[in-house]
This record gives structure tokens, C-alpha cells and sequence, in this order.
């Protein structure tokens, strides 16, 4: 993984992308904080990786989300679970795209780049059931929704009403979220099998998560 301190900012971007020209694959987005990673986002990508047939699943955390006002895991604490978590799926990518960027991560701004840089993939932005209710609210929402294929992870008896064309995938229903996580890390509840073990390892060392009102 690319240390987001260790690479000059004209070249932090573009080395995302490294080799990615004249391939023509079938490539998943994950976007989110990751504050941390956990199995829920592991399996939705696994299972939307699998059942629509990709090439591979790039997990890309965002900078400032733009719907979020959580306080916020440092930017290489949570790049570094992303990669303890994914390294062992040979299919799995984490892109540092928006770290690099700095600013707000709007999704539409990161997909413009990928189809300026690599057009010759086809992409397919995975969500949540939440974010598929909220899908309408991201900015320039259809003109995303024209660039990239919208994949929802159903869950089952949870209201869904998506306003643009989408891909259903059906997965098993964990109700697992971050929050819930760093709930359980600040109140001394145990994450064993909530998060990889490799995640759950990062996080007692690096004391993360300790104070309750991180929520």
C-alpha cells in the first residue's frame, strides 16, 4: 500500500492508478470513511464481486465525507486497516485516490477521474441500503448514475426505494456498522470476529476508538 506521506503531490493521484492503462476490466467501488473497516463491508464486496462477476473490488475511503460529522479516524489509520483487511483477497484494491485528492470526497469527482484515466473499465459503485435511499441526495447524483452501473446490497425486510436504474445483490444480512464498532471499542466490549483479526490487532495498538464520544 502507498504510505499517503511518502510521495510527492504531483505524483499522488496518478500512482493509484499505475498500470491501469489498456486494461478493459469489470472494476467494483466501495467508497466510505472505513472508520474502521468491518466483516459487513468485506462480505457486500465479496458477494457483489462474485455474483455480478468483477475483476476486482477497490475499496477507495473518503477524505471528508460530504453527509457524515463523526469525527474522523486519521487518514493513515484507516488506510492502514483497509489494507490489513483486503491484502489476503487477491481481488480486492485499496485506492488512496481521495486521500491524495484532499478537500470533500464527492464520488462524482472520483468517477470522472477513473473514466478520464481508465475509460476502458466498466464501473460499478456498490451501496449499502442506506446509501441507495440516500443515493439521490450526492451530488451531481444523475449524472453519476449515467457513469458508473449502481449495484445495491439488498437487506432483507429494510425499505428500499432507489430512484435511479439498479443492480440488486443479495447478501447475508449483517447489522453491523463503524459506529457500532467504536461504540463497542470505547465501552470495552469485545470486536473478535466484527472486524479481522489483523483490524482488531491495529486498533488495541494504536488505541483507537478509546474515547466514547467518537461515535
Amino acid at each position: 500500500m502507498v504510505n499517503p506521506r511518502c510521495i510527492e503531490p504531483t505524483t499522488k493521484v496518478e500512482a493509484e492508478l499505475k498500470g491501469e492503462q489498456g486494461k478493459g476490466r469489470q472494476i467494483g467501488i466501495m467508497g466510505g470513511t472505513f472508520n474502521p473497516v468491518h466483516i459487513a463491508h468485506l462480505v457486500a464486496a465479496e458477494q457483489a464481486m462474485t455474483k455480478l462477476k468483477l475483476d476486482e473490488v477497490w475499496f477507495i475511503p473518503d477524505n471528508i465525507p460530504p453527509h457524515k460529522n463523526a469525527p474522523l479516524t486519521s487518514a493513515k489509520d484507516r488506510a492502514t486497516m483497509l489494507d490489513l483487511a483486503t491484502r489476503n483477497n487477491p481481488k480486492f484494491r485499496v485506492k488512496l485516490l481521495e486521500l491524495f485528492r484532499g478537500g470533500v470526497s464527492y464520488t462524482v469527482d472520483t468517477m470522472r477521474y477513473l473514466k478520464e484515466k481508465a475509460p476502458q473499465n466498466d464501473y460499478y459503485l456498490i451501496m449499502g441500503s442506506d446509501q441507495v435511499n440516500s443515493f439521490h441526495t450526492w451530488k451531481e447524483a444523475p449524472t453519476l448514475a449515467k457513469m458508473v452501473t449502481l449495484v445495491g446490497i439488498r437487506r432483507p425486510g429494510y425499505p428500499q426505494d432507489p430512484q435511479y436504474p439498479m443492480i440488486w445483490v443479495d447478501a447475508p444480512d449483517i447489522r453491523l456498522s463503524s459506529t457500532a464498532i467504536r461504540r463497542s471499542v470505547a465501552t470495552g466490549t469485545s470486536i473478535r470476529y466484527l472486524v479481522p483479526d489483523a483490524v482488531r490487532e491495529y486498533i488495541e495498538e494504536k488505541g483507537l476508538y478509546l474515547d466514547e464520544t467518537n461515535f
